[in-house]
């Protein structure tokens, strides 16, 4: 079985020297990986930039930016059998990055920010007969109702639902797992390796 699992932020340049991020750590998205590669699944794990060491028996393509993350997952998307989908990728990006440090000035900056390519929405749409999809959903507001709605709107078949100030940078998590098919669980609060080995429990 391949498994494909993505973790960790995106980083979209406003100039050389500064960038648009978010505070994902990338741990949830190691612990699937390693687990994974634990229960005996080749695994490719696309990372964002982290501060993690790579799993043991993985494989890991590095990007940064939002659409080097699309290129690398839709490149190995068809050969894969289930793909986790737990990197928090940039919604925008900056639409003209500058070539060169931008210089200090009087008055304020004002960034222009264009939509990236939603990637767990794109693979849903490719996905064949016999792909799987798990994505992740960081919420602040009604979690399982805004969850449930996007497993269904990008044609997934589970969803992994966290509240944002539960999950990100820390060691713990506390999710919901939803399914296509109308289940719901509870896991945790636990570490993230508990977490993701429940997770691999309940949808394999």
């Amino acid at each position: 079985m391949k498994i494909l699992v993505t973790a960790g932020p995106t980083r979209e340049k406003i100039d050389p020297v500064r960038y648009i991020t978010n505070f994902s750590s990338g741990k949830m998205g190691y612990a699937l990986a390693r687990e994974a590669a634990r229960r005996g699944a080749g695994v490719v794990l696309v990372s964002g930039p982290v501060a993690l060491p790579a799993p043991e028996n993985v494989r890991v393509v590095n990007v940064e930016s939002a659409a080097e993350m699309f290129d690398a997952v839709a490149r190995e998307f068809p050969s894969c059998d289930l793909l986790v989908m737990a990197a928090a990728v940039a919604d925008y990006r900056v639409a003209h990055p500058a070539a060169e440090k931008l210089k200090k000035s009087p008055g304020d900056l004002v960034l222009t920010l264009e939509r990236t390519a939603d990637i767990l929405a794109e693979m849903g749409r490719r996905k064949t007969p016999g792909q799987k999809i798990l994505g992740f959903a960081a919420e602040s507001g009604d979690l399982a109702g805004r969850a449930r709605e996007k497993l269904h709107r990008k044609n997934l078949d589970w969803i992994a639902a966290n509240l944002v100030a539960d999950g990100f940078g820390t060691d713990d998590d506390r999710i919901i797992l939803l399914s296509a098919a109308g289940t719901e669980l509870e896991i945790g609060p636990a570490p993230k390796a508990e977490i993701a080995r429940r997770i691999f429990d309940a949808i394999l």
